[in-house]
C-alpha cells in the first residue's frame, strides 16, 4: 500500500457533530461534506484536493530561526508580512532568520505581540515579491469542518518541507480554535488553513493530547493588525498559559464539619449540587468511597475529581438515609 494513500485510511477515524455551511455543493469534493469518507472515490478526492491545497500554500509555510529556538510561520502577504505565535518571536524588533520551503533564507525583524492571545508578527527586511497565502477576513467557522494544518514539527529538518497534517475543528471560541491536527514543538506559529487555501488560524500549544491542540484565530490578527504591524507588544503571557490548567471540578456546596460528620450550609441555586436535590441540613456519610468529615477533606476529595465526573452522595436526611449522584460541574475562572 502506498504510504500517501495508507495516510488518507486514517481519515476514516475522524468524527464530527456538524457541517459547515461554506462547503457549498461544487466549491469543494462532496467527500469533504460528510461525516466520514464513505468510499475509495471519497478518499482519492480528498487525497488529490489536498495535494492541490498544499502545492498552493507550502510555499508560504516558512521556520523561523531566533538565536537558537526555532518555530514557524507564514507569509501572508507579498511585502514579507509572516504571522506567527507571540511565544516564538518573544519581543518586538529582534533579528529572525526565515528559512523558506525550499531552504533559501532571507532576513526579518520581529514586530508587535499580543501576549494574552498568543499572536506574534514578523516582516522580511529584503526586498521582493513573496510567495503568500490569503488570510480569511468574514468567515463562520464550525465544529466539523476539515483543516489543513502545516508546520515544522521537530523544528526544521535538511531535505524535508514543511509537513502536511489533515483534521477536523473541535471547538471555536473568540480566542482559540482546538483541531485534532497533531502539532509538535516547533510547528508553534504555522499556519492552519480551511479547505479553500485560506489562513483560518495560527498554530499556539499543543494539548493534552494529540486530538486536542489550539490555535490561535485568524479574527484576532485581523482586529488587531495596526498595533502588531508598529511593533506594539501588550497583554499577559498568563493569560493564554491558563489554558494548561487542569479544569476545577464544582459542586456547590458550602459544608462544615459537625461531630466528625460533614454538614451542609447552604447551597449555590443551579449549582450541580442544587440540580442533584441537595438541600441545606443534609449530612454527607460519604462522597464515593471517601469519608470527608470536614470542607478541607471535602475540598481535596474534589480536587482529586474531574469535572464531569458523577459521584454517589450517601446522605442522611432527618431520618433519611439517601444516595443522590451528582454530576460535577466546572468552576467558572
Amino acid at each position: 500500500m502506498r504510504p500517501k494513500f495508507a495516510f488518507f485510511l486514517v481519515l476514516i477515524a475522524l468524527t464530527t457533530s456538524s457541517l459547515p455551511t461554506l462547503y457549498a455543493q461544487g466549491i469543494l469534493p462532496a467527500a469533504l461534506t460528510k461525516p466520514v469518507p464513505e468510499t475509495l472515490k471519497d478518499l482519492q478526492d480528498i487525497e488529490a484536493h489536498v495535494q492541490k491545497l498544499v502545492a498552493r500554500v507550502l510555499p508560504a509555510t516558512v521556520c523561523l530561526r531566533l538565536g537558537g529556538a526555532q518555530g514557524s510561520g507564514v507569509i501572508v502577504d507579498r511585502d514579507g508580512t509572516i504571522l506567527t505565535a507571540g511565544h516564538v518571536t518573544l519581543d518586538a524588533d529582534r533579528d529572525v532568520s526565515i528559512i523558506l520551503h525550499d531552504n533559501s533564507r532571507l532576513k526579518g525583524r520581529t514586530l508587535g505581540i499580543n501576549n494574552g492571545i498568543d499572536s506574534g508578527m514578523v516582516k522580511i527586511t529584503e526586498k521582493g515579491d513573496f510567495a503568500s497565502a490569503p488570510v480569511a477576513k468574514s468567515i463562520e467557522l464550525k465544529k466539523g469542518q476539515w483543516c489543513l494544518a502545516l508546520g515544522h514539527p521537530g523544528g526544521l529538518k535538511p531535505g524535508r518541507p514543511p509537513v502536511v497534517r489533515v483534521g477536523r475543528i473541535q471547538s471555536i471560541t473568540e480566542s482559540t480554535i482546538v483541531t485534532d491536527c497533531a502539532l509538535v514543538g516547533g510547528d508553534s506559529g504555522g499556519p492552519l488553513f480551511d479547505m479553500h487555501g485560506r489562513v483560518i488560524g495560527i498554530h499556539s500549544r499543543i494539548g493534552g493530547k494529540v486530538s486536542s491542540n489550539v490555535h490561535v484565530p485568524i479574527g484576532t490578527y485581523n482586529d488587531t493588525w495596526p498595533r502588531l504591524a508598529r511593533g506594539e507588544v501588550w497583554g499577559s503571557p498568563f493569560t493564554f498559559l491558563d489554558i494548561f490548567k487542569p479544569a476545577e471540578p464544582y459542586l456547590g456546596v458550602r459544608a462544615i464539619g459537625e461531630k466528625n460528620r460533614l454538614k451542609i450550609e447552604s447551597v449555590t441555586p443551579g449549582s450541580p449540587a442544587d440540580l442533584a436535590g441537595l438541600r441545606a441540613n443534609d449530612i454527607i456519610l460519604k462522597l464515593g468511597t471517601s469519608t470527608p468529615a470536614n470542607s478541607e477533606e471535602l475540598g481535596a476529595f474534589l480536587k482529586s475529581q474531574r469535572p464531569g465526573n458523577t459521584i454517589a452522595i450517601h446522605l442522611q436526611r432527618g431520618n433519611q438515609t439517601l444516595q443522590i449522584n451528582v454530576v460535577l460541574g466546572q468552576r467558572q475562572k
